[in-house]
């Protein structure tokens, strides 16, 4: 079998056409907003939001609603439960994240083993990107690009707040409500992966993409562009080869993404672990030759 062929004939299946669409769709807007997760430190918010749905989906089951609106509804709760600890409390906001994030993944763990059918709901804890159905992939576009629009357009703002919220402040800009507002995508970009790899592995899609291009570049105009590509990188491989392998499709996208990160943490030539220490070996290398010429 040729390379052409290799990639051809997955998608001559129409489960494969549409779990590629899917993945792609979830790798990009995951691996956008991952680079202000990263850069702000919010991994473990990334963690509590995407665990958090889980109630949401439940009862949107049970009720016969759309998966992706229990989603959304429980996302925003647990932003706002978090928010509302953090700051009517004594409570750290890591240990809000942690109670109440726990405590809505408990809740949703006791009602699936309440209600009488169990199939659809294992699905959304683990991924079934092969059983994305045309409704789903319709759901994860208009969510994602809601997501990525929102993004693009107050990209500024994001990156100020960021960096430097006082500074932010100072220019006029509302903090706190740009903060709410990344929390927000925060919660839609989970609802939009859930199709992709389910509650457990969100996570993943949010920080690693973030992460690897941190190690690649020191400006994160860059990163925006290099997170999406490695990530839909990383979709198309995980996808193809748990094809062929017939194992998870989620699991082997994340496991691809896990894998370019840890080639960059060992080879990026700024900041990887072999690439710094090769670097400084040149430098030596360099600094004797002049040293000897003079």
């Amino acid at each position: 079998m040729n390379l052409i062929d290799f990639f051809l004939e997955p998608l001559s299946y129409d489960f494969m056409v549409r779990a590629l669409a899917t993945t792609l769709i979830a790798s990009v807007v995951c691996a956008v907003l991952s680079c202000w997760l990263v850069l702000i430190g919010w991994s473990l918010m990334g963690d509590a939001v995407s665990h958090a749905v889980l109630p949401g989906v439940v009862l949107a089951y049970i009720v016969g609603a759309p998966f992706a609106l229990g989603a959304v509804v429980f996302g925003f709760l647990a932003v706002a439960l978090i928010g509302a600890v953090r700051d009517t409390s004594r409570v750290k906001e890591d240990a809000a994240i942690g109670i109440v994030f726990t405590t809505l993944f408990a809740l949703g763990l006791v009602l699936i083993s309440v209600t009488p059918s169990q199939t659809d709901l294992n699905h959304i804890i683990f991924g079934n990107l092969l059983g994305v159905s045309s409704a789903d992939l319709l759901q994860v576009a208009i969510l994602g690009a809601v997501t990525l629009v929102v993004l693009v357009a107050k990209r500024r703002d994001f990156t100020l707040f960021a960096f430097d919220p006082t500074h932010a402040h100072a220019l006029g800009l509302n903090p706190r409500m740009l903060g709410a507002m990344l929390l927000g995508l925060l919660a839609l970009t989970s609802v939009v992966a859930l199709q992709a790899v389910g509650v457990v592995l969100v996570v993943a899609m949010l920080i690693i993409p973030g992460a690897t291009a941190y190690l690649l570049t020191d400006k994160f105009s860059r990163m925006l562009v290099i997170a999406p590509a490695i990530s839909a990188v990383c979709a198309v491989i995980g996808l193809f080869v748990s094809y062929y392998l017939d194992t998870a499709s989620g699991g082997m996208v994340v496991l691809a993404q896990g894998a370019a990160f840890a080639l960059t943490y060992l080879f990026s030539p700024r900041h990887g672990l072999i690439g710094t220490r090769l670097l400084a070996r040149r430098r030596r290398k360099q600094l004797s030759t002049v040293a000897g010429r003079a």
